[in-house]
């Protein structure tokens, strides 16, 4: 076993204190570089812009324990507004800045949010009224009615800071929201021992190579957890500067390589494939300084490794996770002897796994049955980045935390050298681009169509975007099948759902197969777009 250690001991720590200790010790260099807006922000300015906005919150009569939902995308701005919402003792919630009006409700509305730090355009044409919990809402860069300028939580104010009420184990730093295979996505409860454990683990010896003198290009959205604690929050701590984009843009990101002198990237399979077809173009720098890059949120086919590195030089480490898991798992070596860019690698520093026969239905940890060195089964895993459970949601906690255990739900290998790689998953989950899709809310969307009788939505594997999501709808009486019925069907669902949740294919069929008790047979639909 070669990861035993972290990289520091995470027992009592605070995610912004963790931060704020990085700006003392590294007051001159440069933390962030927002794109967006040109921003260079220094480690000194960022931490006095966090203490300053945290006291602009609790001025403003955020109490500890509240949540403050976070509607942005990645900017100088997001970063600041979570580092002083934990800082403030309250709980951030992250929000798509691609959510359409629907889905901004739900998130505030269940998560309770009493603040939201958003931008005008945004929210255009979003009813916010009605939310019975949210009392104040600000606008960073672009005002909309009825919100207040963020710049008004940067005024000076001498209020103290309220003191932890709760332990880093219990005190929550961020509530994301992961959606899940049945129902709306849930909150996702991650402690500030979560997060921090599992950055500590993530830098710790023989995990990756990440480093204080690293420059590390960003475009991957700060609302996941992907964005939030693999680059982020690490990249903060260890005194990084951290390159923000709003966005993948395959010219911008070659270009900002160079210009920014980048040594590390976090990609997406889709994104190193868009890559790829730069670098076949002769639009890849040759002269760039990335040692390498890491490759998450969806399965890496070795192929397109093998591929990215013989056209641009450089290794790939994939890596293994979920926000229940704030979020690495797994991840991968970069050194000659363990490279095995088609593996997820191997458990990071204090994470148990278990490798279970598929074949045995078991209700506890108990009663499973190991599966046997290099054959297939599904991965049990324990540690100490593991979530404190689900919002509100006991019974869906329940179902997935066992026995201290958190049950993937993914199929994968694991072999005599240790090395896992996933080859299947239990969970109907879509991954579109590296975003989860779940079909559920998918067809919830589409059954509230007069048209729709019934519907199924499963993936299907496409080169650029890794799956997307196929609607199969069975007509109600009087409905005729054709193109147009396609397009409004879809026009539909994108009016109501964020745009890598639309299905980019319709069939019509006479009835969606089910099993007995109603449950729609999804592996019958895959097969018929095979």
């Amino acid at each position: 076993m070669l990861r035993i250690q972290l990289y520091a001991d995470p027992a009592g720590v605070f995610v912004h204190d963790a931060v704020l200790a990085s700006c003392r010790r590294h007051a001159e260099r440069i933390a962030l570089v927002d794109t967006s807006c040109g921003r260079r922000i220094s480690y000194a300015e960022y931490g006095e812009l966090v203490e300053s906005l945290a006291r602009g919150l609790v001025a403003a009569g955020i109490h500890p324990g509240e949540v403050i939902a976070i509607f942005l995308a990645n900017s100088w701005e997001f970063c600041a507004a979570y580092h002083a919402a934990t800082l403030a003792r309250a709980i951030p919630t992250l929000l798509n800045p691609t959510y359409r009006e629907r889905e901004v409700r739900y998130q505030l509305s269940n998560s309770g949010a009493v603040f939201l730090i958003t931008d005008g355009s945004n929210i255009s044409g979003i009813d916010l009224t009605g939310l019975p919990n949210l009392r104040r809402v600000y606008c960073t860069r672009q005002q909309a009615s009825a919100s207040e300028p963020f710049s008004n939580l940067l005024n000076p104010s001498r209020l103290a800071l309220p003191v932890p009420d709760k332990p880093t184990d219990t005190a929550l730093a961020a509530l994301p929201y992961s959606s899940g295979t049945t129902g709306l996505p849930k909150g996702v409860m991650l402690s500030h021992f979560n997060l921090i454990a599992n950055v500590y683990q993530f830098l710790g010896p023989n995990a990756t190579e990440l480093n204080g003198n690293d420059v590390v290009l960003c475009f991957l959205p700060l609302y996941h957890i992907y964005g939030l604690n693999v680059l982020l929050n690490p990249a903060l701590i260890l005194g990084a500067t951290l390159v923000l984009m709003p966005r993948f843009h395959t010219q911008q990101v070659t270009s900002l390589l160079t210009a920014e002198s980048a040594t590390m990237i976090a990609l997406v399979p889709p994104a190193m494939n868009a890559l790829c077809l730069a670098a076949e173009n002769g639009q890849f720098p040759k002269d760039h300084r990335v040692r390498w890059v890491k490759s998450g949120a969806a399965p890496l086919g070795p192929d397109l490794a093998r591929r990215f590195t013989a056209l641009t030089g450089i290794l790939v480490c994939q890596g293994y996770g979920m926000t229940e898991a704030s979020p690495v798992t797994h991840v991968g070596f970069l050194q000659p002897q363990l490279y095995r860019p088609d593996s997820i690698g191997q458990p990071l520093a204090l994470t148990e796994c278990r490798v279970i026969a598929q074949n045995v239905l078991a209700e506890s940890t108990e009663s499973v049955t190991e599966a046997p060195t290099g054959e297939a089964g599904e991965l049990l895993m324990q540690g100490p980045q593991f979530m404190l459970g689900y919002w509100n949601e006991p019974q869906a906690t329940a179902a997935v935390l066992r026995d201290g255990w958190y049950w993937s739900g993914d199929i994968v290998t694991c072999d005599c050298e240790g090395f896992y790689r996933v080859i299947d998953r239990r969970k109907e989950m879509i991954k579109y681009k590296g975003f989860p899709v779940a079909p559920a809310e998918v067809e919830a969307v589409l059954l509230e169509h007069p048209a729709v009788r019934e519907c199924g939505v499963v993936g299907r594997a496409d080169q650029a975007a890794g799956e997307i999501p196929v609607a199969f709808i069975a007509l109600r009486e009087g409905f005729i099948s054709s193109n147009k019925m396609e397009q409004d069907l879809c026009g539909f669902v994108a009016e109501r759902l964020t745009h890598y949740k639309q299905p980019r294919e319709v069939h019509f069929v006479e009835a969606v197969p089910k099993t007995a008790s109603g449950k729609i047979l999804r592996r019958e639909l895959r097969q018929l777009i095979r």
